[in-house]
């Protein structure tokens, strides 16, 4: 038997997917949007590369990894009666990760996050018929609380129907978590939240560049907009991953919603500054917290221009910061205690390796060196 995860070829669900393979006796069976099946181990090696070399990569996709080749939002995946029937018989757990962050587009979230999201849960559902379902775990996001301001959220006090979403992929997120409470009644479950995940403790290199831009266009301004003293709540993609593997291996957690955070030992844009101004030798911007809505205008401005000029580095970094910026403003962090206390242990603090990956991510035009298949391997994908 195995765990379907989904979202494999993405930032998380390869974390996960690596950390199931490396560090547990778990087999896999993966959903992979592809053509053929050449492509969709191309599309796994480039995803799990960061984490693993070829060799064990190859083993591993010989021995305990089963590939089906789907689409999130089709109907039964699109696979084939047979194909499904397989899917079904051979699950026993599930760890959905897959989703769109496009938090611009109502589209991409609405067909992604919720059409996705209940093709899995029909899944869930199924298998829960034929031979029982040992846990559903969903990745959703603290986001999912809406429009805070200077609070400490916890867990039970996320979901308020009457406050107003950030974005769609919010509001879509939220949804998910009501439409698995509600077809899964009594599956033992688990909701995961990450906060705002940032880069991995471990080491600087990174697959994941879009929060990354936003953070060294800010990273390069000699004054920011921001109150000094203000909380943002990063967490190290290491520990997210530890514990969503953990909890969902786990016979009998605790809870079954946790908040994926550094929670109230979020650091300040004071803290975080000082450290990378430290490593780079450079002055600590000035805090201007008047500017923030002449600031958010430019970014507005800079974000929607049209043509050439959309092209611009400036225009791009501007096109981010319109996204996250209300992520950086809110100065709300999502109480971790329920995670910390059941794994033993708490998130790495951003300062502590914050440089190194904007270092790298800068060194390398913030893209990631991808490996070829080695033409001397063996496989379909050779």
């Amino acid at each position: 038997m195995a765990i379907f995860l989904t979202g494999s070829t993405g930032y998380i669900g390869a974390h996960v997917a690596a950390n199931l393979l490396r560090d547990h006796d778990a087999a896999l069976n993966l959903l992979v949007r592809a053509k053929d099946v050449p492509e969709a181990e191309n599309r796994l090696w480039r995803a799990l590369q960061l984490h693993l070399q070829f060799a064990r990569f190859y083993e591993y996709l010989q021995t305990r990894v089963r590939v089906f080749r789907g689409d999130l939002t089709d109907p039964g995946f699109g696979l084939g009666r047979d194909e499904y029937d397989r899917l079904v018989h051979t699950t026993d757990s599930i760890i959905h990760c897959a989703a769109s962050l496009n938090r611009k587009s109502e589209k991409s979230c609405l067909n992604v996050n919720l059409r996705g999201t209940l093709e899995v849960l029909t899944l869930a559902r199924h298998v829960e018929h034929y031979h029982g379902l040992r846990r559903f775990s969903l990745v959703s996001t603290v986001a999912v609380a809406g429009g805070r301001q200077n609070e400490v959220v916890s867990e039970d006090r996320s979901i308020d129907w009457e406050r107003s979403d950030y974005d769609p992929y919010a509001r879509t997120k939220k949804f998910c978590e009501h439409m698995t409470r509600v077809l899964l009644p009594d599956t033992p479950k688990t909701i995961f939240r990450p906060s705002i995940v940032l880069g991995d403790s471990r080491y600087a290199e990174t697959t994941q560049f879009d929060m990354v831009k936003a953070f060294a266009f800010l990273a390069g301004l000699p004054a920011l907009p921001f109150r000094a003293t203000d909380k943002i709540d990063i967490v190290n993609v290491d520990f997210v991953v530890e514990a969503i593997v953990r909890l969902h291996q786990k016979a009998q957690p605790a809870h079954d919603t946790y908040h994926l955070s550094s929670g109230i030992e979020s650091q300040t844009f004071r803290e975080i500054t000082t450290a990378l101004a430290k490593a780079q030798n450079r002055r600590s911007p000035v805090f201007v917290p008047a500017a923030e809505k002449p600031f958010t205008g430019s970014v507005n401005f800079l974000a929607n221009r049209k043509g050439a000029m959309a092209k611009a580095a400036m225009a791009k970094g501007a096109s981010l910061m319109k996204v996250f910026m209300p992520y950086l403003v809110w100065n709300t962090v999502f109480d971790n205690r329920r995670v910390t206390n059941e794994l033993g242990k708490k998130p790495v603090p951003f300062s502590e390796y914050c440089y190194p990956l904007l270092k790298f991510s800068r060194a390398n035009d913030f893209s990631y060196r991808y490996q070829p298949w080695p033409a001397a391997a063996g496989g379909t994908a050779a």
